[in-house]
């Protein structure tokens, strides 16, 4: 069987492959230009187009394409961007207080015989000595009596060794005084020879040198002061 075209159909398949022809020129030169410079084909799927040789279909219409991996073989992968993380948040410290010092309540004490000598009522060198040593004991014990008690040995009366007992007490008041107590902190007074220091018999005999030294210790003065202070 012979087919035959007439003039007007043969016109027509000759149109139409130039228009084939022109149309895969146009699509061959469409995908020789940048991927950025069309926007490109794609399905119901958002897949790009490809031809048979694997190259991106584009459109040449509409803005331009963002670059893909699939279709730009320049196409670089963008880079995040580094975030500093955000400070953390100003803690204030915490700031202990230190337990306040408590006080504590002290008892210091004087027992000297060494303040006077025999028959006398003003106070030895070492004496005084001995009361400066006691006051800077005392210092930061801002309440509190001082008592003070006064004694003599056995020579003599009764009476005159009250009254020599009294004398020493008065002389170690004075002298606290002086070193900056206050008066009505001192409270003072005295027993003679009631209450030796020494045993009896320990000191036996008449007056003499040696019997005066051996009643030294019943010729002191007792000083005692007991209040609270705080430890430094």
């Amino acid at each position: 069987m012979k087919t035959s075209f007439t003039k007007k159909q043969l016109g027509l398949a000759v149109a139409c492959a130039l228009t084939l022809g022109l149309a895969s020129g146009a699509a061959r030169a469409q995908h020789l230009q940048p991927a950025a410079e069309r926007e490109l084909w794609t399905d119901t799927r958002i897949q790009v187009w490809k031809n048979g040789y694997g190259e991106c279909w584009h459109s040449a219409y509409g803005p331009a394409p963002l670059s893909t991996a699939a279709c730009d073989p320049n196409y670089r992968a963008p880079v995040a961007q580094y975030v500093a993380p955000a400070p953390a948040p100003y803690v204030a410290p915490v700031v202990v207080a230190a337990a306040a010092p408590q006080p504590v309540y002290e008892t210091v004490t004087l027992d000297a015989n060494v303040l006077f000598d025999f028959d006398k009522s003003t106070l030895r060198p070492a004496g005084r000595d001995t009361l400066d040593d006691f006051v800077g004991r005392i210092q930061g014990i801002g309440s509190g009596t001082i008592t003070a008690i006064g004694y003599a040995d056995r020579f003599g009366t009764d009476g005159y060794n009250q009254t020599l007992s009294e004398h020493r007490v008065a002389a170690v008041k004075a002298y606290l005084i002086s070193k900056g107590i206050e008066p009505n902190r001192v409270q003072n007074s005295a027993k003679g020879e009631l209450q030796p220091t020494t045993k009896a018999g320990e000191c036996a005999g008449a007056k003499s040198a040696g019997t005066i030294a051996c009643l030294q210790p019943d010729r002191h003065v007792f000083v005692e002061l007991s209040g609270s202070r705080i430890k430094q």
